[in-house]
Formats: structure tokens, sequence, C-alpha cells
């Protein structure tokens, strides 16, 4: 399926348009809680995957190391996160949420219901469902342009 260019246009506008709203609705809430928006982010991304490397946190994020290093070093402050070296290599560090963490991650899963209530209030769940499976097709586009290579290399393991 081909789309016009007014369409095209306007799609990515509106898609760029709701992430930068979506983005400062979600700024605003986390400082309720005292965070920003890459804090509550990175307790998330642990939480859904405790133990995980620093650095693998840092490229699921794309972030310079450095800069979550600095987000990091705020949560452990603030005793929401653990650093443990992993047990096979002492240079590698792991992340954990405290057990302090937990009551606030409870919240912020909340908050994030909400916003997500907020965001797609009036879009049926058919809708939803058929959105994603666009979004997820623009996705692979976009991928296969990025990495051609890899997109063959699929198609001739999987086709």
């Amino acid at each position: 399926m081909s789309c016009q260019p007014d369409t095209g246009t306007d799609f990515l506008s509106a898609l760029f348009e709701t992430q930068r709203m979506l983005r400062q609705l979600a700024d605003k809430e986390a400082r309720q809680f005292g965070m920003t928006r890459a804090q509550w982010a990175v307790l998330a991304k642990v939480e859904r995957n405790e133990g995980q490397k620093q650095t693998d946190l840092a490229d699921a994020m794309e972030m310079a190391p450095i800069s979550l290093t600095r987000l990091i070093d705020k949560l452990c402050d603030s005793g929401l996160i653990e650093r443990r070296n992993d047990d096979t290599d002492r240079r590698i560090k792991r992340l954990y949420l405290t057990e302090a963490a937990r009551p606030l991650t409870a919240k912020l899963a909340v908050l994030r219901g909400n916003l997500m209530q907020v965001a797609f209030d009036g879009v049926s769940e058919a809708d939803m469902h058929q959105l994603v499976a666009h979004l997820e097709n623009i996705k692979d586009n976009i991928r296969a342009a990025l990495n051609p290579a890899a997109t063959k290399t699929k198609e001739q393991v999987y086709g």
C-alpha cells in the first residue's frame, strides 16, 4: 500500500505531536512524585527486567551510558535502585529495585494507567489493536530501510 505525500506528512506530524504532548503530560505527572519522566522510565525498565546490566539498559533506552549513569546515580542516592556486582565479572553492575522503590513503582503504574486512559479516551479496543498492528508494520518497514542486510538474512532464514 502506498501513501499520498500529504497523508504521510499528516500522519508523521500527528505522530510526532502526539509523542511530544504525551511526554509533556508524563513530565507533569512525574513531578508529583518528585521525579522526572526519565527517572520514571528507568525505574519502569529496571522493574520489568531486574538484574539487567547497566549497559544493556542504556542500549534499550537509547541513551548515552554517561547520561544513564547520572540518572541511576540519582536513583541510587534516593534509595530506589541499587547496583550489584555480577557473580562472574566484577566490572559488570546489575540493577535492582530496592524495597523502598516498590510502593513508588506501584503508584507509578497507576499513574501510567491513568495517562493511557486520558490518551485513549474514545478509542475502541478494536481500533487500538488495529493501530498497534499498523505501527508495528511501519516499524518493520523502517527497520528494513535502516538495515537492508538484516532483512535479506531474515527472508533467507524464514522465507
